[in-house]
């Protein structure tokens, strides 16, 4: 696993122990870029669910200006520090300690990109996605991953995808706010 492009291109990073986190591929994670590089220069960025942090530090890398980690597990927290300090992104870097919906209900920032990479048996991303549209700022954008394409719906109340993509068993949807003519 290792930063793709951008300012801390090639770095290595290190996962969280144990089987709880699966990291985002190479594969899937240049697609992701690819659709939102456009997006990424001085964004605020959260990473839900940041398990080792990989796709905010990649969005850091390629000129976000800052990245907020959100993640309950102490062992995801610690490998998202080391790979923060590994990148030099300290000082664009905020690790918060809790879980995805607590800090959804509390928090009181806007984000311009929301990535929300759950683990994939445990959540339903249609309730987090709601949830997100509290802290994603007008013209922000939600990137959803999931291995169940039910998960990625068409729209919701308040979103539509704009675009969707599969990789393999992995698919992804990049979501933005509805406007008054949907």
């Amino acid at each position: 696993m290792r930063i793709i492009t951008g300012s801390a291109k090639g770095k290595k990073l290190i996962s969280p122990a144990g089987l709880d986190t699966r990291p985002t591929t190479d594969r899937v994670k240049e697609g992701l870029f690819s659709a939102i590089h456009f997006y990424l220069e001085g964004a605020n960025v959260l990473d839900l669910f940041a398990g080792s942090g990989q796709l905010g530090l990649e969005a850091l890398s390629r000129g976000a200006k800052k990245c907020t980690f959100v993640d309950s597990d102490a062992r995801a927290i610690k490998a998202v520090k080391s790979n923060i300090a590994n990148c030099g992104f300290e000082g664009a870097s905020r690790v918060v300690n809790i879980s995805a919906l607590a800090y959804l209900e509390s928090a009181n920032e806007k984000f311009d990109i929301i990535f929300l990479d759950p683990p994939y048996e445990s959540f339903s991303q249609m309730n987090i996605l709601e949830l997100a549209g509290k802290v994603l700022s007008e013209d922000g954008m939600v990137v959803c991953e999931n291995n169940d394409p039910a998960l990625l719906p068409d729209f919701t109340e308040d979103f539509k995808y704009c675009k969707k993509y599969r990789y393999g068993k992995i698919h992804t949807a990049v979501y933005k706010r509805k406007d008054d003519r949907d």
